[in-house]
């Protein structure tokens, strides 16, 4: 019996081999051409022996420091947030049983929103802006968790009604502080709709370990997640922890989407729109699912901001939400089962 388990697991990773590969190689198109168009447009055939100049230490031409220094840390930003992005969205409809949930789901984007708006309207340095902003996406978290909790256990209907209290009341205290402080509403506004144009290495150096680690903790938790798709007492059968597991995968998720969105704001819609197309082209396993869609959603939100930065869209967020808008009303319309 387990040589034919391990048989047939075998043979579902041979087979989905060829659409791993297949996403990994939309994913460094998506990197060439992020890279090379804009102001100045460089061939992919210069891109990539720019890039090969970079890595190997060789002295750089004049558009070589427009791709490394300029454009490269932007596009490294958009697959670090877009991978992050859309392998948390997977994990919170997974541990949520819900395919309606995205990354924001327990006040994460609101709380940021809220620190950021705080730091821009007090007139702190841009570079106070993301510390504060995590700061404050991550205590929303914690008093999301804190309103939810029940005993020893954080039952999913009262995370998700905390996360909208905590949610509209951050949202509310963003809105009064834009009011007072409105000759820096534009700069706020730019926040909340996504930016990547500050993105630079030293940010995405700062971000590297957030989205890794919390991404990391999910990857590792995929079997479990399989599991508890069965229901909570069937997964508790089968010795799955299964509130100590929901509690994990809230925290790993918050941390990975706090990160993300401190440095580059709120970008809507990825966390929710690219799990979906993963499982109805590959399936619902997680195990395929997580990995799958950080390859997507890192193709997806570079080819985003490239049509923001070349067109009057101007901000990656319009961008994602008007792909994200029209694919969740087709949910809708398909009649998603809560």
């Amino acid at each position: 019996m387990d040589t034919a388990r391990r048989s047939m697991s075998a043979s579902r990773s041979i087979s989905l081999l060829p659409k791993a590969t297949l996403l990994l190689v939309l994913l460094l198109g998506a990197v060439v051409l992020g890279t090379g168009l804009g102001s100045v447009n460089i061939p992919p055939a210069e891109v990539l022996a720019a890039l090969w100049r970079g890595v190997s230490g060789q002295e750089l031409a004049p558009n070589d420091v427009i791709v490394w220094q300029v454009r490269l840390p932007r596009v490294v930003m958009a697959v670090l947030v877009g991978a992050s992005l859309s392998v948390c969205g997977g994990a919170f409809q997974g541990v949520f049983r819900n395919p309606l949930s995205d990354p924001y789901l327990l006040g994460v984007a609101s709380g940021s929103a809220l620190g950021a708006t705080l730091a821009i309207t007090a007139g702190w340095p841009h570079a106070f802006i993301p510390l504060v902003a995590m700061v404050a996406a991550v205590a929303a978290v914690l008093i999301t968790l804190s309103l939810a909790r029940k005993g020893r256990r954080f039952p999913p209907t009262r995370l998700i009604l905390a996360g909208v209290v905590v949610g509209s009341v951050c949202s509310a205290a963003t809105t009064a502080l834009i009011l007072r402080g409105e000759d820096r509403a534009r700069q706020v506004l730019s926040y909340t709709l996504g930016n990547l144009s500050f993105s630079g290495w030293k940010d995405v150096l700062t971000v590297l370990p957030y989205v890794g680690l919390g991404c990391g903790v999910l990857l590792l938790l995929a079997r479990a997640l399989d599991t508890l798709q069965l229901g909570d007492l069937t997964a508790r059968s089968l010795g799955i922890p299964v509130d100590r597991l929901r509690l994990i995968v809230v925290v790993a998720a918050s941390l990975a989407t706090a990160g993300a969105v401190a440095y580059v704001g709120i970008i809507g819609f990825v966390g929710l729109i690219v799990p979906h197309i993963v499982r109805l082209a590959f399936g619902a396993s997680h195990k395929v699912l997580l990995p799958l869609s950080a390859l997507l959603g890192g193709a997806l939100l570079v080819l985003a901001d490239l049509l923001a930065r070349t067109t009057p869209l101007s901000q990656v967020g319009i961008v994602t939400t008007l792909l994200g808008g029209p694919f969740f009303l087709y949910l809708l319309r398909k009649g998603v089962k809560e």
